[in-house]
């Protein structure tokens, strides 16, 4: 069976230029996403195709300036944007996601002629990003990291491996945290890392539970050359920069994580209000029709946190602790609204002939990239009650 089109979502949108954007992505989800989601998910298939057609039509650079090819858009728009791809494909949504996290750390933190050099092709000539930070041995402790970039002249040469990257062995470029320095924080930096440098290269995709279109490997770095040019911001300033970026990462997943739980939750209501059981649809049972009232307030709730979130970044207030709860609370939902969504299709939903037994597996990355819930919780306390004490 067909994935479902998502329903429209009755958004407060701050312009009506960000109303015909969020009609020109809805209008793209249902006729080139959707419809082939199911298939290309369980053939594992990458639908390089889809993020060609986003670039060219604007999409993978919406939150940056206009000036290098971007959209001018703030924040509160383009997790909408997000919201809206994710519920056609969450691995089309998450993807344009790190692919934003991926430019952050150029757009933010490069020179004048980096910007003008690099971010026009990355925003809107059709590359496509990937953010390294994560290790073999260091996830949560992302300041561990092992992988070095030593000086050579006007050169670094990178050694080391990254973990976990999504668009490993794909992408046209990577943002990599490399160790130039001292242990901890301090002696990191980041650099842009072409993806055809010569010493770059990929292991096998990871065999995933869910989203087995979307290519997650480890990137291998052996005596890869980057030129000093290529180096973003300060020496030793990379981790700061890191975290920075994952901030605004954070909400990206948010915004992806209730675009999964409305397909999910649009899924459960139309079976529900179509299945008949002792003569009526089985939406009139009041233990369905309590799920489904739940399942609908949590997303409300969860797009309402998120965007909450975004608008305090886009007045230049910080939202560091606000990120945090959003992608907390929102990617728990997608895991309380697709297990719901399952239970209410029955022995359908545990079938692959309807998605929201995919729904639910692929719910599950969301609690574990970018942080996961239990380092959420974690900054979020610290916010509250300080540093933990020794």
């Amino acid at each position: 069976m067909p994935d479902r089109a998502p329903q429209p979502v009755d958004r407060q949108l701050p312009t009506e230029e960000a109303r015909d954007l969020i009609s020109l992505v809805r209008d793209i989800a249902q006729r080139e996403i959707a419809p082939k989601a199911a298939e290309e998910e369980d053939a594992g298939r990458f639908p390089r195709e889809v993020f060609t057609l986003l670039s060219e039509s604007g999409l993978l650079g919406l939150p940056y300036g206009s000036e290098y090819g971007g959209g001018d858009q703030p924040y509160e728009v383009y997790l909408q944007v997000l919201e809206e791809l994710a519920a056609a494909r969450l691995t089309v949504g998450l993807g344009v996601s790190v692919h934003t996290l991926a430019s952050y750390a150029l757009a933010a933190y490069g020179s004048k002629e980096q910007r003008v050099e690099h971010l026009p092709d990355m925003l809107g000539g059709g590359l496509l990003g990937a953010y390294c930070l994560s290790e073999p041995s260091s996830g949560s402790d992302a300041a561990s990291l092992r992988t070095k970039a030593v000086r050579d002249g006007d050169d670094w040469v990178l050694n080391g491996t990254k973990a976990w990257i999504t668009h490993g062995g794909v992408a046209d470029f990577y943002t990599v945290m490399a160790r130039t320095g001292e242990e901890g924080p301090r002696g990191i930096t980041a650099f842009l890392v072409p993806g055809d440098a010569e010493g770059l290269g990929s292991a096998a995709p990871e065999r995933k539970m869910g989203m087995k279109g979307s290519p997650t490997a480890q990137v291998h770095f052996d005596g890869v050359r980057v030129p000093d040019e290529r180096r973003l911001g300060e020496e030793g300033q990379g981790f700061a920069i890191a975290l920075s970026a994952l901030d605004s990462g954070r909400l990206g997943i948010a915004a992806c994580a209730i675009g999964l739980a409305r397909a999910a939750l649009d899924e459960a209501v139309a079976y529900a209000t179509g299945r008949r059981q002792f003569g009526r649809p089985i939406a009139d049972f009041q233990g369905l029709r309590f799920m489904l009232a739940d399942m609908a307030t949590q997303v409300e709730a969860g797009r309402a946190l998120y965007l909450a979130a975004a608008r305090l970044r886009d007045a230049g207030r910080p939202f560091a602790k606000q990120a945090a709860m959003a992608k907390l609370h929102c990617t728990d939902t997608a895991m309380k609204v697709t297990t719901d969504a399952v239970q209410i299709l029955g022995g359908y939903g545990y079938t692959a002939d309807f998605p929201a037994e995919r729904y639910m597996r692929e719910a599950k990355v969301l609690q574990i990239v970018e942080g996961t819930n239990q380092i959420q919780r974690m900054v979020i306390a610290r916010h509250l009650a300080g540093p933990e004490t020794r």
